[in-house]
């Protein structure tokens, strides 16, 4: 009985410990946008890779940013995997070829637009083809990147779903992540919306980190950490996904993502393995302990639950903030967080074994030394 005492009661403190900063978040993700008084010229780069539902509106959303001197890049590896009559007019196509099999396919895409880039940009913007950015999203990313603090400005990608419980509760997972960023440098940054000055990806030698590797925005983090540089997030660059998914799908997202975690920051995972680990013992160590007896365990658990639905419900209240626009349901939200938790659990336990990462029709074997397409 004290082990099961001891689960509910740590699980009811670590709920208490994680509302710690949440006030200070609260004024972060509701600050106003940042100034820009000499907007310098911007490289902004999207990778493509087949159909994204909403790819034409998400690609018209990048080229109609609130910017005065950008040129917007959308490569892949071949002609094939742009859909017809997707590219916005003005935006410029580099294919890849992706010749190396030892590199990830969406970073040789990248780094041939950049080796594209127009010589006047002294900023390299990235975003991602399954979101749609609103129109300030350049503006804030650049202005946060200049800052000589910064080794690169980030945003987060906010799921708004459309319709059907699998996306809602990839929202509601999702949103989880999203509330670990605030005004304290991140943890990572998030390659859908990264900028970094021009000169400073080449000082750290972005694109031979890049070489040989399948994540984007985690060996940008490691390197820019390495060099002592902040990783800042703007809640202005927050970007809006509109889409929706099947249960099958989401499992298999939910476990891919924290694959690359467990690859290239094992640290991070091994303490949201521990944590879920915990908040899920909890609920049946609460109720054996219930029926043999021990009601008063039941009070732990329901904190432990009202702290997660308060916390699922601050989120959406933030994201608004940050969009100035509705961000979903906060009440759906605060509903889904018991079962969002659980998601967590299964996609920690998924991303335990093995090291076959599958993406977009392409297989990779990780390791953080490297990767190997095998088909």
């Amino acid at each position: 009985m004290s082990l099961l005492w001891f689960l509910v009661l740590l699980a009811a403190l670590l709920a208490l410990l994680s509302l710690r900063g949440d006030a200070a978040k609260a004024r972060f993700w509701a600050q106003p946008l940042p100034a820009l008084a000499a907007p310098p010229p911007v490289t902004l780069i999207v990778p493509v890779k087949g159909h994204d539902e909403g790819l034409r509106d998400n690609l018209a959303a990048l080229a109609a940013q609130d910017y005065p001197d950008f040129e917007l890049i959308v490569c892949a590896r071949a002609p094939e995997d742009i859909p017809a009559g997707v590219v916005p007019a003005g935006a410029r196509v580099v294919y890849s070829h992706a010749p190396d099999p030892h590199t990830g396919e969406k970073i040789q895409n990248l780094l041939a637009a950049i080796a594209a880039a127009r010589p006047a940009s002294t900023v390299l913007a990235f975003a991602d083809s399954d979101a749609r950015p609103l129109p300030h999203w350049l503006r804030a990313l650049t202005a946060a990147a200049l800052d000589p603090t910064t080794g690169v400005a980030t945003g987060y990608r906010w799921y708004i779903p459309e319709r059907g419980f699998a996306s809602h509760l990839r929202s509601a997972w999702n949103s989880v992540i999203a509330g670990g960023y605030g005004p304290a440098p991140a943890a990572f940054c998030w390659g859908g919306a990264m900028a970094v000055r021009r000169e400073l990806f080449e000082r750290l030698a972005i694109r031979d980190a890049w070489r040989a590797q399948v994540s984007d925005d985690y060996v940008m983090s490691a390197r820019v950490r390495d060099a002592g540089l902040r990783i800042a997030f703007v809640p202005g660059a927050l970007t809006p996904a509109r889409d929706h998914t099947s249960i099958g799908e989401l499992l298999d997202w939910s476990a891919r993502q924290l694959l690359l975690t467990r690859v290239y920051r094992p640290e991070l995972w091994r303490l949201a393995l521990f944590a879920h680990v915990v908040y899920c013992a909890a609920l049946p160590a609460a109720a054996v302990l219930a029926l043999n007896g021990h009601a008063a365990a039941l009070a732990p658990l329901a904190l432990q639950l009202a702290i997660g639905m308060t916390k699922a419900a601050r989120r959406v209240r933030w994201a608004s903030a940050a969009l100035g626009q509705p961000a979903g349901s906060a009440l759906l939200h605060a509903a889904l967080a018991p079962a969002a938790t659980w998601l967590w659990l299964h996609a920690l336990l998924a991303s335990s074994f093995g090291d076959i990462l599958a993406w977009r029709g392409v297989r990779y074997r990780l390791s953080r030394e490297g990767c190997e397409r095998l088909g």
